[in-house]
Formats: structure tokens, C-alpha cells, sequence
């Protein structure tokens, strides 16, 4: 691949996905691309540049996004932000909700779907004190094909084995052949759409909890900055967001703040803003 096609496919995956591709990643974006190449019978990454270049942005360009992306996730990932999900969040947000029993969550860029069902696991432990609450997760993600893998919730034995419990394992998943499928009810508690985090996204309604991790790292800092001053736009006065260990909102918008004491939790520094709740709805009821 040629330096011109390098940075031509660096300004492409900039604008159509906000993903910045520094100048010495060319070795990693031809590892990346090859396949998709031989994919469509083209002999060269210059043909496939070429190839995107005369045609109208359509599934190559998507195949090329997607190949770039990275992936990487699993249950329980990093500990602690589920941590503070347990101990922290939920029981403000269960407190400060007891009127209308509803709750939103949002899982950004979830990749293969570990992190909403680790959340959703989680959830149903905490059945008694969700008693009569109806709670939505919201998971949306870039790639087609990784939202189609999470909808069927199956993972392989290398998959299962990071992070996730093995009293999770046992309690919420079947084993089908060598691999393994996490139970209809945790699948049910999650709704799976494809979205583009540097699009509006104001149609989604308002949120209590969005967790935003290990996707700011790879966007330039205007980027952030227009993320997070839309992220401050449809969560709640009450609400909060998490970001991965390595990300932060101090020096890019003072619509949040951190916890104290709370690695990657944040609260809104906002207006109050209308919910619009959609998709999938899950009422827990007190077990007997």
C-alpha cells in the first residue's frame, strides 16, 4: 500500500467513524485489510483503495470500518466499574427512582455484547431490591457483525473463561457443542441496534446510566469533546456515566464531574431532559 492510499483510508476511517489511525499503524492496517481484499477478488490494498475511492460509500466502506475496529472486550472487564455498579450506582439510581420504578441504561460500542449481559447478570442478582422496576439496556455498537454475534449471546470456552465466573457460567449459560449460549432471560434484558457515535443520537431518549468505555482513546480531542457534550445532552440530572481507566473528562467539557474515590464514574453537570423510552423492557418481580 502506497503512503497516498494509507492516508487516504486514515481520512476515510477519521470521518465515517471517528477512529484516528497515527502514521505508523500502516503495517497493522494492511494486516487488517489483506482479507478483506481477497473478500472482494482484488489483488492489491491499492485496488482496494482505488475501489473506494470510485464507488458511492456503501458495504465496502462498512467491511473496511469494521476490519479497523478494534474489538477487544469480555465479562466483568477491568472489575471495577461493575463494582461500582453494584455498590454505587444502582443503589442511588434504585433511591432516587423509587417513584417511577424505571430505569435506562446505555452500553456503547459493545463489540461482541459482554459488557451489557456482565451488566445484565448483575441485575438479575440484585432481583429483590428491583422488585416491581423496569429496567431497559440499551447496547449499540458500529459493526454490523459483532451486534449480530452478541444478539446470539455465543461465546466460545476462551471467551467464557475471562472474567466471567464460574457460578455465572453455571447459572446463566447452556453449553452448545463446544461452545456456550448465555440464557434466553439475560438475552432478553438487552436490546441490540447498530449506531455511529459521531452521529446525533438525541433520538435515543435520555439515559441513567451510560457506560462509555475504551472508545474515547481512539478519537482525536475534538472528537471527544463533541461525544461527551452530546452524551451531557440525553443523560439524566441524576444519572451517571462511566468511562474506561484511561479516559477522562477534565480538560475536554465540564458537563460532568468525577466521583470521589470512584475511578471512571462521573455525574452530569446538566439540565433536566425528557426521557423517550424505547425497546426492550424488563420488569423484575420479588421472587417468592
Amino acid at each position: 500500500m502506497t503512503p497516498q492510499d494509507f492516508n487516504y483510508l486514515r481520512q476515510m476511517l477519521r470521518e465515517r467513524s471517528g477512529l484516528v489511525l497515527s502514521a505508523e499503524k500502516q503495517y497493522l492496517a494492511e494486516s487488517r485489510l489483506l482479507p478483506v481484499a481477497r473478500k472482494h477478488r482484488l489483488g492489491t490494498l491499492t485496488e482496494l483503495v482505488g475501489k473506494l475511492k470510485t464507488t458511492s460509500p456503501g458495504q465496502l466502506a462498512i467491511e473496511v470500518i469494521e476490519a479497523m475496529t478494534t474489538n477487544e472486550t469480555f465479562f466483568f472487564r477491568d472489575k471495577i466499574p461493575f463494582e461500582h455498579f453494584r455498590d454505587t450506582v444502582m443503589p442511588a439510581l434504585i433511591a432516587s427512582h423509587l417513584g417511577r420504578r424505571r430505569l435506562r441504561i446505555w452500553c456503547t460500542a459493545v463489540a461482541s455484547g459482554q459488557e451489557p449481559y456482565s451488566l445484565a447478570m448483575t441485575l438479575r442478582e440484585m432481583n429483590q431490591q428491583l422488585a416491581g422496576f423496569r429496567i431497559e439496556i440499551l447496547a449499540t455498537d458500529l459493526s454490523n457483525e459483532m451486534l449480530a454475534k452478541a444478539k446470539a449471546g455465543i461465546y466460545s470456552q476462551f471467551e467464557v473463561q475471562r472474567g466471567l465466573p464460574i457460578q455465572q457460567l453455571v447459572k446463566y449459560f447452556t453449553q452448545v457443542g463446544e461452545a456456550w449460549q448465555i440464557a434466553p432471560e439475560i438475552r432478553a434484558m438487552v436490546s441490540f441496534r447498530p449506531l455511529n457515535l459521531l452521529h446525533d443520537f438525541g433520538h435515543l431518549g435520555s439515559f441513567d446510566l451510560i457506560f462509555c468505555r475504551n472508545v474515547l482513546i481512539y478519537f482525536d480531542q475534538p472528537t471527544k469533546i463533541g461525544v461527551l457534550d452530546r452524551l451531557a445532552r440525553v443523560i439524566e440530572p441524576d444519572g451517571f456515566l462511566v468511562l474506561g481507566a484511561a479516559e477522562t473528562v477534565v480538560g475536554l467539557t465540564g458537563a460532568f464531574k468525577p466521583m470521589p474515590d470512584r475511578r471512571g464514574l462521573y455525574v452530569p453537570n446538566a439540565k433536566t431532559f425528557a426521557a423517550q423510552p424505547a425497546g426492550n423492557v424488563i420488569k423484575f418481580a420479588a421472587k417468592a
